[in-house]
């Protein structure tokens, strides 16, 4: 299995990177906090991510189970799930992390200065809090599940292609003249009502669908859909509007 050596190589290398890393950190006095923030926030967690990338592949990689297509495709979409929740229970951090906030850098990202009340990991209490601040690690996690979730999501894309081919969808004449956003919603939003082939048709399949039939290219749909979660107001801003525009054809022929 090439994706096990290759994660294999890659800890060892990054492991030993890791600790001349800590071992220079432990014994090196920043000249400001400004540093020790941009340390903590940028440098450190583009190399631990790299370490939680590369481990939670090879333990995917080795404990995919034997089976068909349907099989491994459940499997595939549980690891998914699992960022899912993650990113669930770290919304509030991903929202700050994300949009470049920086009020509350001294907390996150300076050692020593954690507060309770920001939701700290347990984990954070068991490390080694020479080399590490209440947040630094989540930055890593959120780095690390962005390239694990373009991981899992190549290997259903490979496991799909067979069944898109199967997809027979006439040239359509239709265009979709909104904007990408508002069509991800309405797709989203019909993956999640689970009416489309018994809630076991794949996101992808149905964005797929929706790209034919309106000729269109829907991009990084996913990327699109943490950005309309995250938004402060509106979160079904597009749907919403649907609503209101039936409301008024209905009201209109009522006339």
């Amino acid at each position: 299995m090439l994706q096990v050596h290759i994660s294999q190589e890659a800890l060892e290398v990054i492991l030993n990177v890791l600790d001349d890393i800590k071992k220079k950190t432990v014994h090196h006095k920043f000249e400001n906090q400004y540093d020790e923030i941009l340390f903590f926030k940028y440098t450190k967690p583009k190399f631990v991510s790299k370490l939680i990338y590369y481990n939670q592949i090879y333990k995917i990689e080795t404990r995919k189970p034997y089976g068909g297509e349907r099989v491994l495709r459940k499997y595939l979409l549980k690891e998914l799930n699992k960022l899912k929740r993650f990113f669930d229970d770290q919304l509030e951090f991903y929202k700050y992390y994300r949009t470049g906030s920086t009020y509350l850098d001294h907390k996150y990202f300076v050692r020593n200065k954690h507060d309770i009340k920001l939701n700290l990991s347990t984990r954070y209490f068991e490390t080694d809090h020479r080399f590490s601040t209440s947040h630094d690690y989540i930055v890593a996690k959120i780095l690390a599940n962005d390239l694990i979730e373009v991981f899992l999501e190549d290997q259903l894309h490979g496991l799909e292609r067979d069944e898109i081919k199967t997809v027979k969808i006439p040239k359509s004449k239709m265009n979709w003249t909104g904007s990408k956003t508002a069509l991800i919603e309405l797709v989203y939003a019909l993956y999640a009502s689970g009416y489309i082939n018994n809630n076991n048709a794949d996101i992808k399949l149905i964005a797929l669908t929706f790209e034919k039939m309106f000729n269109i290219d829907l991009g990084d749909y996913y990327r699109n859909f943490l950005a309309i979660r995250i938004r402060k107001k509106g979160r079904t801003q597009f749907l919403q509007e649907l609503q209101e525009d039936l409301i008024r054809y209905m009201d209109s022929q009522d006339e």
